[in-house]
């Protein structure tokens, strides 16, 4: 009787059995166990399988035992996919190490030590995020952006954070405080860490705002399969969601990371205009430089105020479609806010490259669908085309839960609460919720 041995058997990378494909991704998916990878996935990297010591080929039983492997992958793999609304949550990733690439190389950090801190405003966290989003950066656990970072979850959030190289899931926390859901604000994170395996449902996205006043929803920023994407997504994930923990980053420029907002309070309008000079001013051209304003100073900006201070805040203010004195080119309290917070829409290019003195100028006119049609349009009864892209544009910023199909171009009771929700949704109540869109709605809603 031959004698049977072991030898180490490694899956032929072209070959398409079940055996072999579930080795292949039990391999790629387990991270080293000095990241904090399981032991048991490690195992699974090689196979053990039954030969001859005189190299009988493999038997019909070793081919169906493996096959029976992966039919067990495939259905756990299936029931997985059941249980998760959205089949794009499953985002493998590489441990910490240093940028790559065209990215400053550097030694790997250690959450060991306390990590370095590159100071970031929310406005700058969002914008970069925004940039991966607008390159459709593929997904990748192994390759690494122009930038440095590696192509997944967690190095999408250190190039976000501006952290001096890529971290991972297990060690992102480091970066942040811990703080409540109810008190996440854009640039903030959303983070589940798997510790029992690192490989299985770890994740991490970055909070982009709440979409509904109910705060169920919200615009996540994250590195997933296929490409880098911002969708309204269920507080706090697809999957887990119990289970995500909301960080905010410790290096948040002009105020603590603990605080309610990166930036402190409206200062009032007394510390800007003619004649102004203190850090409010700084602060304020900081923001609006953040947001699209560089061009509009030559040196600074600095403590005194000058006409490059209110031509950059008058662009930001008409970028968000106001007009008159609601864009004089003087932050009041809305403005204040949006720039805090890194929300509402960015100083546009100037398509021409020269000067700032009409760069957000008619910004709102420029949308087609920015000009209000008139109120005549949305009453019961009503069918035209304006109605049909309201209901569009709702479903797209996320209030379209009214409807059951559609939409369409006839004006129903579920176009009314719809609009109703999203009025709310700006902290309006009675008259100026009534479900009926007025001009500010509009502008809103399509700004």
């Amino acid at each position: 009787m031959t004698v049977p041995a072991f030898e180490e058997y490694v899956p032929a990378i072209d070959c398409i059995c079940a055996g072999c494909a579930a080795q292949r991704r039990t391999a790629a998916s387990a991270l080293p166990v000095r990241y904090g990878g399981h032991p048991a996935a490690h195992g699974a990297r090689r196979a053990l399988v039954l030969a001859t010591a005189a190299g009988v080929v493999l038997g019909s039983g070793v081919a169906e035992a493996a096959g029976s492997t992966g039919t067990t992958g495939d259905r756990a793999a299936g029931a997985a996919g059941a249980a998760r609304t959205d089949p794009d949550g499953d985002s493998p990733q590489g441990g910490p190490g240093p940028l790559r690439g065209g990215g400053a190389a550097g030694p790997p950090s250690s959450t060991t030590t306390t990590p370095k801190l590159r100071k970031s405003s929310r406005a700058a966290i969002i914008n970069r995020a925004k940039k991966w989003v607008s390159a459709d950066v593929p997904y990748s656990m192994v390759k690494y952006w122009s930038d440095g970072y590696r192509q997944d979850c967690s190095g999408f959030v250190s190039m976000a954070w501006n952290l001096p190289g890529n971290e991972w899931t297990g060690s992102l926390a480091a970066f942040g405080t811990r703080i409540a859901r109810e008190e996440l604000q854009p640039g903030d994170i959303l983070l589940f860490h798997n510790p029992a395996d690192p490989s299985k449902g770890s994740h991490v996205t970055i909070f982009g705002g709440w979409t509904d006043y109910t705060h169920t929803h919200y615009t996540a920023y994250e590195q997933t399969k296929p490409h880098t994407r911002k969708k309204t997504t269920p507080m706090a994930y697809w999957t887990n969601s119990g289970k995500y923990v909301a960080y905010r980053y410790k290096g948040l420029s002009g105020g603590s990371a603990g605080s309610g907002s990166s930036v402190a309070g409206f200062p009032g309008a007394a510390k800007f205009g003619p004649g102004a000079s203190n850090k409010y001013v700084t602060q304020l051209g900081r923001m609006l430089t953040d947001r699209g304003g560089k061009r509009f100073y030559e040196v600074g900006p600095g403590p005194g105020w000058g006409d490059a201070d209110r031509r950059a805040t008058q662009a930001f203010q008409k970028a968000q479609g106001w007009k008159g004195k609601e864009a004089d080119g003087i932050p009041g309290p809305d403005t204040w806010r949006l720039l805090a917070d890194g929300t509402g829409r960015d100083i546009p290019g100037t398509g021409g490259g020269g000067g700032g003195g009409g760069t957000g100028a008619g910004h709102g006119d420029s949308n087609p669908d920015s000009k209000f049609p008139g109120r005549g349009y949305f009453r019961p009864g009503q069918s035209n085309s304006h109605v049909d892209r309201l209901g569009k544009q709702l479903a797209k910023r996320g209030f379209g839960k009214y409807y059951t199909s559609g939409p369409g171009p006839r004006w129903t009771e579920a176009d009314r609460r719809n609009v109703e929700a999203f009025q709310r949704a700006q902290g309006w109540r009675g008259g100026a919720a009534d479900g009926y869109p007025g001009p500010e709605t509009w502008r809103r809603l399509f700004g």
